[in-house]
């Protein structure tokens, strides 16, 4: 995006300017800058939970517009205007200009590439898109190619800005050496051209793409980052963290950014603060779409709905309700039976540590460890094993993988893994879509798809984690899965 550097008329209420590639200072009256603030002021989801909430020391509200120097992110021009619209207020500046480049150019430069890959049209799509607007947020659900896309715009970039550094942002470094390797398999020298950065790893490097956890190098100061001419954010629902939020916050003179990940927010603040630090969010494809053209695994999703006594169900208290159900030996049985019945390869996700080493031992008691294998993953596992085990699963025909959400909802590509067990309640969307991804890869070895198996607790027809199960539901329902409900008595 970039924005027209017009003069602007002195009887608007509102005149917008560009102070640099990460605000905009806006010139108006006092009582309207008041306004402003209000219209992009948010509650922040579960404040009400947080420590500085509970000691008075903040209001529980995230506020888009800085009042005390009238600036909000460039990203966010489109709403100043719709602002100014809704209030009837005369606005200037913050016009946006778009690159004009068609298919056929943009075909012709792939092509070009002679990548092992062939692109598919929404990825086309999104190439182009990103192209003519200089900045976005690519939404496209796991398994749809999101490092084929940040690859071809990398390559892009390259070529039109004379070999000029491109930071790429990941959450953790089995997806560093992911990329790597990614870029590796559509025909590039990645040795060449690409440096990695993580712990141990040197900052900086001649070579023209770093990719690197935001972890290792959120604190350099802002000259580090005055080199890079574009930035890639994987993952990008992530970037409402402070960490996340103090990096985009130093890249004033960086003009080309984009942001991919598989799912957004439902929250209005988080969707506003990453438009506002990378541009306006654009829906690539969908899951759906990608199942019904065969391009990823078929899903089918069984929901199990526990029931309990009448003596267990006198539950109310969130946090004895987790204990309670993590700890239950009937529930953990059916689980672990589960596991041991099911054909294929298995992922079981979990919250709770405790639980995930609790799940793996009745697990291993079960099955013949000689025959089978079972391993546990949580977030004390090092990257090496992780990936280790990663390999070692995509060969075998029965393994069990029990980990945490954290570690295995987003960032592992494993192909070869035909169920997903959801054995600890939870309600976050992206949550959600991430972590259905694993299963949803293709490969030769699934041609009767992929099963979710989510596990639901009802006490009392309105317990904490029944309604969080309902939101699931309405997740699927939203997204068009196929799924079917049934009970199981635990009494």
């Amino acid at each position: 995006m970039q924005l027209s550097g017009e003069n602007s008329k002195q009887d608007c209420d509102i005149v917008i300017h560009k102070k640099n590639e990460v605000y905009l200072q806006i010139d108006c009256e006092r009582s309207i800058a008041k306004e402003l603030n209000e219209h992009f002021s948010f509650d922040v989801p579960d404040a009400k939970f947080m420590p500085s909430f509970r000691n008075r020391m903040w209001d529980g509200k995230i506020r888009l517009f800085d009042i005390r120097n009238n600036q909000l992110y460039v990203g966010l021009t489109d709403y100043i205007h719709k602002f100014a619209t809704s209030k009837k207020y005369t606005v200037s500046g913050g016009n946006k200009t778009q690159l004009e480049i068609d298919t056929e150019t943009v075909e012709s430069f792939i092509n070009g590439l002679k990548s092992s890959v062939k692109i598919r049209d929404y990825q086309l799509d999104a190439v182009q898109h990103s192209i003519r607007n200089s900045r976005c947020i690519l939404v496209s659900p796991t398994a749809s190619g999101k490092s084929y896309i940040i690859y071809t715009l990398i390559r892009y970039y390259q070529q039109i800005l004379n070999n000029s550094q491109i930071l790429l942002l990941v959450p953790r470094t089995s997806l560093v050496e992911q990329m790597y390797t990614d870029f590796q398999d559509y025909g590039w020298d990645s040795e060449k051209y690409c440096h990695r950065i993580y712990a141990g790893k040197e900052k900086t490097s001649p070579k023209l793409v770093h990719i690197s956890t935001w972890q290792s190098i959120y604190q350099q100061p802002k000259k580090y980052f005055d080199k890079f001419q574009v930035i890639f954010g994987d993952e990008v629902h992530t970037f409402t963290a402070k960490s996340l939020k103090t990096i985009m916050h130093k890249t004033t003179d960086c003009q080309y950014k984009f942001g991919l990940t598989g799912t957004l927010s439902d929250s209005e603040s988080h969707h506003l603060v990453l438009e506002g630090l990378f541009g306006s969010a654009k829906q690539v494809t969908t899951t759906k779409k990608l199942i019904d053209k065969k391009q990823i695994a078929d899903l089918k999703i069984v929901a199990i709905v526990l029931t309990y006594s009448k003596k267990e169900c006198i539950i109310r208290d969130y946090n004895k309700e987790i204990k309670f159900i993590t700890e239950h030996p009937q529930r953990n049985n059916l689980i672990r039976n589960l596991c041991v019945d099911l054909k294929g390869n298995t992922l079981v996700l979990f919250s709770l540590i405790k639980h995930g080493r609790l799940l793996h031992e009745l697990i291993q008691e079960k099955i013949d460890v000689s025959t089978r294998k079972a391993f546990f993953v949580y977030g004390g596992t090092d990257s090496e094993t992780r990936e280790e085990i990663r390999k070692i699963v995509e060969t075998e025909r029965d393994a069990i993988v029990v980990a945490s959400f954290g570690v295995y909802s987003t960032g592992i590509n494993i192909r070869n893994l035909h169920n997903l067990i959801f054995a600890s309640p939870y309600k976050s969307r992206i949550r959600n879509l991430q972590s259905i991804g694993r299963g949803l890869r293709m490969h030769e070895s699934k041609r009767a798809g992929a099963k979710l198996y989510d596990i639901a607790d009802n006490f009392n027809n309105n317990n904490h984690t029944l309604k969080h199960f309902v939101k699931r539901i309405g997740i699927y329902n939203q997204e068009e899965f196929d799924y079917e409900i049934h009970k199981v008595n635990l009494s």
